[in-house]
């Protein structure tokens, strides 16, 4: 691992990108949140539903579930909505899915009783790590549409677990790399997007090599990289709580 490498935008290879999380941006939703991490910006939106779905029905449990899209030109060219195409693109389908078993994995289900949230995530600016910025924003809107519930005497606490942030690690020429923007994503030999809670468990590894395969103690050198860049992420969610 090279310690001296040095980044295109000046980082070290174990720093991560500034994040700022504004919480409240949409004042319709139950709750909401705006996160930057470097040049990628995604808005969060949570929105209760006194109502389960219907296979859900009668369990005594909750559900918290996710939509992820890109605006058209959240990326250097203009990209069509998916509802052009008649369908939700496959990319989306899958990280809203990753985005919903990560909040899942935070909410005491039992405790939210037979409602919903459904938390949208819409990407304005793209550089890579959108889904992990996803995340991570994610749990402060959805945080903020529990207490909302709390304070209209719904629910008698708020029903977390725990928090949740995700980041993501690249691989080049055996270098590791902490939060890739897109020139690095686009480039890396592997890369690894890692969801963890904020007492250090994991929720979720995605681990892919884009070409030759990688030495398996390199996901162990990843992990706990991932680990050393959570807390800013978490220090950022605690701040737009309040």
């Amino acid at each position: 691992m090279n310690s001296k490498l040095i980044r295109a935008d000046g980082r070290r290879w174990d720093q991560a990108r500034s994040v700022r999380i504004t919480s409240g941006c949409q004042p319709y939703a139950e709750g909401s949140a705006m996160i930057e991490m470097g040049n990628t910006s995604v808005l969060c939106a949570a929105s209760v539903e006194e109502q389960v779905p219907r296979w859900m029905q009668g369990r005594g449990a909750g559900w918290v579930t996710a939509e992820y899209d890109m605006l058209p030109r959240a990326t250097s060219s203009r990209r069509s909505r998916d509802r052009d195409s008649g369908r939700t693109a496959s990319r989306s389908q899958e990280i809203q899915r990753l985005i919903g078993r990560s909040l899942r994995a935070s909410t005491d289900l039992k405790a939210l009783g037979e409602r919903a949230i459904y938390l949208d995530c819409d990407v304005l600016q793209a550089d890579g790590g959108t889904r992990t910025a996803a995340i991570t924003g994610a749990f402060v809107a959805l945080h903020l549409a529990l207490r909302s519930l709390v304070e209209a005497q719904k629910l008698d606490r708020v029903p977390l677990l725990c928090s949740v942030a995700a980041i993501s690690v690249g691989l080049t020429s055996d270098d590791l790399l902490l939060d890739l923007d897109y020139s690095e994503d686009s480039t890396a030999d592997a890369d690894f997007n890692i969801v963890m809670t904020d007492a250090g468990s994991l929720v979720e590894i995605q681990g892919t090599a884009e070409g030759n395969p990688f030495p398996r103690q390199r996901v162990g050198d990843a992990l706990a990289l991932a680990a050393r860049g959570m807390e800013p992420l978490f220090s950022a969610q605690r701040a737009a709580l309040g």
